[in-house]
């Protein structure tokens, strides 16, 4: 059961890691953080709040995500 725990742990430990990764990237390239990283268009206030670290607008979300899916 231990290593279950742990692998688990470690990819979340992996994806945290990419997210921050993420965010610095875009934050060198001097791209705000409250922008759509698809569209350029601000992620509106309440999506940023709900969604902590969301780098999507709604609608460019949801294209990843349907493309994820194909």
């Amino acid at each position: 059961m231990t290593d279950f725990y742990d692998r688990a742990q470690a990819l979340e430990q992996r994806q945290r890691e990419e997210a921050i990764a993420r965010q610095f990237d875009r934050l060198s390239a001097g791209i705000s953080l409250s922008h759509c990283e698809d569209c350029a268009e601000p992620i509106p206030e309440a999506r940023q709040r709900i969604v902590a670290g969301c780098t999507r607008c709604v609608q460019c979300q949801e294209d990843f995500e349907r493309d994820q899916a194909r």
